[in-house]
């Protein structure tokens, strides 16, 4: 797989590494002279030394090769740019961008780059999660975060014990995949009864997961 990233920062520097890790290629983008000398040194590879929003520089990092183009410098603007050049002028096959600021997000979506990855966006997502969700756990992410798999163990007292799956009113959007009691996992069907402390495995999509979470976890007062 061809690799090119822009902007040799702690970011780009890790992500280049780890790419080679896989046996990957990688081209890497860099304005910073000094900057460019070092990356080239650690990582032993070719580091273009320029501006990645112009075209020459994005043709000597081989951009036309590029199964994947990811822009994680330190500008915004730079990033959006240089994502929809390589898209548009070198038909990279993916491009990933980096919003160092949350509020360029809509912005960065809107103009056509495919996937925005913001560190800020992230952490607040997971320290909401962690609050919202402290009764669920999520243990994947489906479909670019639009749905989940997540699981929950029901309470001692639950107001499920004894009721079958077919009889529950599941929030639209949800499905029941496991059920894991002791050591067995089963895969449920419309027979199967809840007990307390069984652990419920399910895929959520959008607002199901806390209508999902309300349903498991309510109790007998």
């Amino acid at each position: 797989m061809n690799i090119v990233i822009l902007g040799g920062g702690k970011l780009g520097r890790q992500l280049a590494r780890n790419m080679l890790d896989r046996k990957y290629t990688v081209h890497l983008i860099e304005k910073n002279k000094l900057r460019c000398m070092h990356l080239a040194n650690e990582l032993d590879i070719e580091v273009v030394c320029g501006d990645g929003t112009e075209i020459e520089v994005l043709r000597r990092a081989q951009t036309e090769h590029a199964d994947c183009f990811l822009a994680v410098g330190g500008s915004d603007q730079d990033n959006l740019v240089a994502c929809q050049l390589a898209k548009k002028e070198f038909g990279a096959q993916k491009v990933i961008a980096r919003a160092n600021d949350p509020r360029n997000l809509p912005v960065l979506r809107t103009l056509g780059t495919e996937i925005v990855v913001s560190s800020t966006e992230i952490i607040t997502n997971l320290i909401e999660q962690e609050v919202d969700m402290a009764e669920m756990h999520m243990l994947a992410t489906l479909n670019k975060g639009r749905a989940a798999i997540c699981a929950v163990t029901l309470p001692e007292n639950t107001k499920l014990q004894g009721v079958a799956l077919k009889d529950l009113e599941l929030p639209s959007g949800s499905l029941v995949i496991s059920v894991v009691r002791g050591d067995k996992m089963v895969v449920p069907n419309g027979d199967t009864v809840f007990q307390p402390e069984d652990e419920i495995v399910a895929v959520c999509e959008g607002t199901s997961q806390k209508k999902l979470q309300s349903l498991m976890t309510a109790t007998h007062d």
